[in-house]
Parts: structure tokens; sequence; C-alpha cells
């Protein structure tokens, strides 16, 4: 059985309506193109690597660098989430993705910051990521590795949607959060850190649905060149998540 991947008819019709205007000489064949993408990107390939069956493996890169730098990755994967809504239901939390060296190669002063930083465990990236009640993701953030995960979830906070319930491990334990989340009509499901004077009180039972989140970031570090980062630009890593993000979870439903 041949692994490489194909998006069906009924997949691509769901994301070409946000793909962007051909100009001049009509586009190579957007599936063709869009799942050799696919398949490089799930399989851990190097870019020569793709099979011929994709075409050229020039045309595959220089579309994927083309249309991640304009934001049309983000685009697809923004509109497919709303399309179901604001969920009743949020988790956050946020996991650590090994960077390749080659990835941190050629860093020059003034360069557009990388999302590259350094931990006990070395160099990586840090995914933070929001899902909804059934564990699939609505907000994605790439920081720097030793990013702490309070800081991404403020950054996080002002674009959150609408819902009645918000899910986080000990690391998301402060009072700001709390209240800033409340604020937004949002009740916190927080466990506190076993050292607080004044701990808050949490569902348990709720608790425990928390699991789906992990779940979420299980399967995205299935697709290779999710789990180690090969690209240099944060832009392009962010890009290659946010397609599996939806191939996964948003265009087989």
């Amino acid at each position: 059985m041949s692994d490489q991947f194909w998006l069906s008819e009924a997949q691509l019709a769901r994301i070409k309506p946000y793909f962007p205007l051909s100009h001049g000489v009509p586009r190579v064949d957007d599936r063709k193109v869009i799942s050799g993408i696919i398949h490089v990107i799930r399989n851990g390939l190097r870019w020569r690597d793709a099979p011929e069956v994709y075409g050229p493996h020039k045309t595959l890169y220089n579309r994927f660098i083309r249309w991640s730098k304009m934001g049309v990755f983000d685009k697809i994967f923004t509109a497919l989430v709303a399309e179901n809504g604001p969920p009743d239901r949020l988790m956050i939390d946020a996991t650590h993705l090994k960077t390749h060296r080659t990835a941190c190669s050629l860093f020059k002063r003034g360069d557009v910051p990388r999302a590259i930083g350094r931990t006990k465990g070395g160099l990586n990236s840090k995914l933070h990521a929001v899902c909804d009640g059934e564990g699939r993701p609505v907000r994605l953030l790439l920081t720097e590795g030793q990013q702490s995960d309070h800081k991404g979830a403020a950054t996080l906070l002002p674009d959150l949607p609408a819902a009645k319930e918000m899910l986080g491990d000990k690391g998301y334990d402060s009072d700001a959060y709390r209240a800033a989340l409340i604020k937004r009509g949002i009740t916190p499901c927080i466990p506190p850190r076993a050292k607080r004077k004044h701990p808050a009180t949490y569902c348990k039972t709720l608790y425990k649905q928390r699991h789906k989140v992990e779940n979420m970031f299980a399967k995205l570090k299935d697709w290779r060149r999710i789990a180690m980062r090969f690209d240099r630009c944060a832009h392009t890593f962010l890009s290659a998540i946010q397609i599996a993000a939806i191939v996964i979870f948003w265009v087989n439903q």
C-alpha cells in the first residue's frame, strides 16, 4: 500500500475558497502540490526527496514558502475554526518542539526572531495551544523554548473565543490569569500550586477532560517535521503546524 498522501476532492473543496487568486500563468494543479507539501511535512522529508509523483520539488517548496509569507495557511486554519462557532469549553497547554541544527544556522544580528530558545533540553521552540472541548486546536502560538506557559497564555488571552470554561494545568495558576478569564465570562478550572497560601478551588471531575489537549499535541507530533523543527523561519514552521492541524482535525469532519 502506498504511503503517499493525497487530499480527497471533498477535502480540497473545503480549503480551496481560501486560496489566493492566480494571476497570469495558471497555477500548477492545486491538489497535487498541496498533497506533496503535506506528504513532506508528515514524513519529515527534505524537499528534494519529495516523490516525483507530486511534481518538481522546487514547485512544492516555492508554493509552501510563498503561501506561508502571504498568510494563506493561517487564513485557512482560522476560517475552518470559525466555521464551527465558539466552543463551550477551552483547554490550554504548551509543549516543546526540538530544533534541528539546520534551523539554527546562519542567524545574524537584526534578523527576524525565529522563536528558538535554549532550555535544559537544548535548543527548541515552544508551541502554546488552545483547543476546544473535543481536543481540536483553535488557537496556536509559537515562541522560544524558554517562554513560560503563563506568558504564552497572556499573549493568547485577548484572542480567546467566547467559552464557558477554561481547563489548564498548574502552570497557569495565577490570580491575574484567573481574574482575566472571569472578566471575559470564562470559568477557570485550574488546580492550584502546592505552596499557595490561599489555593483556589476547581472541579476535579471536569479537569479529567484535560487529557484531550495532550492527545492533540501527540497527534501533531506524529508528523515528523513538527516533532523536529527543520525550518529556519518561525512563520514557515508555524505554517507547517497549521497544515498538520488542518488535515488532522478540521478537513476530515
